[in-house]
């Protein structure tokens, strides 16, 4: 299994909370394509001939580029690439640029899931967040694409909003749930240093965000959409059956991917590599060694706890088989006796060979997480 990241770094403006490297800016951005296709010529080796199961869109805004452009793009990967018949193909996208005219063009290419932005419904909220978009737009937006004829769609909402109390986020998700969309990602606001946010709270010029409040919504996330039939099969992200996003759980079950653009990450199974955050650099780089950053070789404690901290975030938990065969039987012994305590807090459950986090223990997921990490091989 195996998939392809692209990473399109453009935005119309940053938003105060985010912390991934894009740039409100225009420059070179008609020769940002070719940029990635030349990288994508130089690193096809990477995934050894792997069938590629899925292509993602991601950024920055990837819908500020031209349908025709993705649709290029697609095109070339697929010459270079064994695409999968059935290739699952995300672009993400705010709902601004998704006026009827894009999206007809964008149905005419390759791409056949949408990941619409809309972090909220309501325009408080996305005026503390520094969003571009109106809660009107962002419904717009999903009705316009399926009238298009895109069927396959999921919606970010952010919760924990300073501005948005437990009933103003009963009523984004009463909103989500009418929309009749098969797919939620529901992140809770973080505050990363460096950000806008940081400094605008650091200045007293926005709201602190607060934890008790972030902890609520989420219990009210998770009982409202298992009442309404969806699995939570990732910490951030809700499915009904047979809609998970094949590109994220290509990620959490441990897939191999190549990450094109600037910043974007690669893993192999081997070996992990990064390529380097800055526009000028990137498109002035024609091969591999003028993108890549830096590039590790994983040793096998290394591998152990990257699997520990993507398998506990998921609904197929931990396998401690799995673990024995990969790691060794030291490294099973050594992740059961490790979780122990949490077994004890209620924080994870253990079915057969298998580890669970509990409602309570999606709570702390990262931070159970690195206290199983293991230091060396055992």
């Amino acid at each position: 299994m195996a998939g392809i990241y692209i990473h399109i770094p453009y935005c119309r403006q940053k938003c105060h909370y985010c912390n991934f490297f894009s740039l409100a800016t225009g420059r070179h951005r008609e020769i940002f394509p070719q940029a990635l296709i030349s990288e994508a010529i130089s690193r096809r080796e990477y995934l050894e001939g792997e069938t590629v199961q899925t292509i993602y869109f991601g950024g920055g805004t990837p819908s500020l580029l031209g349908a025709e452009v993705i649709g290029e793009i697609i095109s070339r990967l697929s010459e270079l690439f064994d695409l999968d018949a059935d290739v699952e193909i995300t672009l993400e996208a705010n709902p601004d640029d998704l006026d009827e005219a894009y999206l007809k063009q964008l149905a005419k290419t390759r791409v056949n899931r949408l990941s619409i932005g809309i972090q909220s419904f309501r325009d408080e909220d996305l005026h503390y967040l520094n969003r571009v978009h109106g809660g009107q737009d962002a419904l717009q937006s999903v009705q316009r694409a399926k009238e298009v004829g895109f069927q396959n769609l999921t919606v970010d909402l952010i919760y924990g909003i300073p501005t948005l109390n437990h009933e103003a986020w009963n009523q984004n998700l009463d909103t989500f749930f009418a929309l009749g969309l098969a797919h939620l990602s529901a992140y809770a606001l973080t505050v990363e240093p460096k950000t806008a946010l940081d400094h605008l709270i650091s200045k007293r010029k926005l709201t602190p965000v607060d934890e008790v409040q972030t902890a609520t919504q989420f219990e009210i996330l998770l009982n409202r959409m298992e009442k309404e039939g969806f699995v939570h099969y990732e910490i951030s992200n809700f499915a009904r059956p047979g809609h998970y996003s094949r590109h994220n759980s290509l990620y959490w079950l441990g897939g191999h991917y190549l990450g094109l653009g600037p910043s974007a990450h690669s893993f192999n199974g081997r070996t992990r590599q990064w390529n380097v955050a800055r526009l000028d650099q990137y498109v002035s780089g024609s091969a591999t060694e003028g993108v890549v950053q830096e590039k590790e070789v994983l040793t096998i404690t290394q591998r152990y706890n990257e699997y520990i901290l993507t398998s506990l975030r998921t609904s197929w938990g931990t396998d401690l088989e799995h673990i024995s065969s990969v790691f060794g039987a030291g490294m099973a012994e050594f992740c059961l006796k490790s979780v122990q305590p949490f077994i004890h807090q209620g924080n994870i459950v253990q079915t057969g060979n298998r580890l669970f986090l509990t409602a309570k223990g999606k709570l702390f997921a990262d931070g159970i997480a690195a206290s199983l990490f293991a230091d060396e091989a055992v």
